[in-house]
């Protein structure tokens, strides 16, 4: 791999590790829904002018393609920003950071499950190890106490959003064959900006906020999310598979649990205790034998 593919690569992962970070900014003074709104209109503008500098003309947005994209973009956007956001008002970004490279094992879950792929005896002895990883993340003594009013919510929701994303990958690799995951992305993402406007209006009205009242530190975070997380860190992520191996790019995303614990210990002031560390450490390896297997 080149030094243009690493740097690109490194640069991604730090984009998705200081995500959760702006999010937290963004939920301190914005409600949960109107900040993924906002973060999916931003990027869709991006990935409209993307498009149109491209000259691809919206040829992804055929009428035969419209139906399946707006499934995927119900579970690849809607649900899994939605719920991922809602659950960071509850848990911390360091968590969500390592929550995240979990993907690889819940895509491994569903595609075993309805699409009755092989589980050879590695994968599933990674999937275990992984489990036992975010299970010392999230503490022993909450899991048993099982109190939904603290952590565990978040951690609970996180996690779910992280299904949701399983779900859309899963579900979009029949549409791979008529059109790249860049295009893919930027299908779903525009669409599901247009009906996230309605759910963050509901919200608007029912909590009265006002946005003409987010702060100036909230909308740095909101264009952050948008430009930087959802669009640029998806281009330079594309662009670094296509100049490598996928098994080689996917280690890189090994770096968002540390990247996202050191942001989040520096900006948000959280603590780094050894039950994140070390389960950390364990979920890394248990994914790493997961897709090596």
């Amino acid at each position: 791999m080149n030094i243009k593919a690493k740097s690109a690569l490194l640069t991604a992962c730090f984009f998705w590790a200081a995500s959760f970070i702006a999010t937290k900014i963004a939920l301190d003074s914005v409600p949960p829904i109107t900040v993924v709104s906002l973060r999916l209109i931003i990027s869709a503008l991006c990935f409209i002018i993307w498009i149109y500098i491209k000259g691809d003309n919206f040829s992804i947005f055929k009428r035969s393609n419209l139906l399946q994209l707006a499934l995927l973009s119900i579970f690849g956007t809607g649900l899994h920003y939605g719920i991922q956001t809602i659950g960071l008002q509850y848990t911390t970004a360091s968590k969500g950071g390592v929550y995240a490279v979990t993907g690889p094992i819940t895509i491994l879950i569903i595609a075993a499950l309805f699409l009755k792929e092989k589980v050879t005896l590695r994968k599933g002895v990674g999937v275990g190890i992984a489990l036992l990883g975010v299970i010392i993340v999230m503490g022993f003594d909450t899991i048993i106490n099982f109190d939904l009013k603290g952590n565990l919510l978040g951690d609970l929701l996180v996690l779910i959003s992280i299904v949701m994303w399983g779900i859309f990958t899963v579900m979009g690799k029949s549409i791979t064959s008529k059109m790249s995951a860049l295009q893919m992305t930027a299908a779903i993402t525009i669409i599901g900006a247009v009906y996230m406007i309605p759910a963050a209006i509901v919200e608007l009205n029912m909590t009265g906020f006002a946005v003409s009242s987010i702060k100036s530190d909230a909308w740095l975070s909101i264009f952050f999310l948008g430009i930087t997380c959802s669009f640029l860190a998806t281009l330079l992520y594309v662009y670094a598979l296509s100049m490598s191996e996928s098994q080689k790019v996917g280690v890189y995303l090994y770096t968002i649990p540390m990247m996202t614990q050191v942001i989040a210990f520096l900006v948000l002031k959280e603590s780094i205790g050894m039950s994140l560390f070390s389960g950390s450490f364990i979920v890394i390896s248990g994914v790493y034998l997961t897709e090596k297997g």
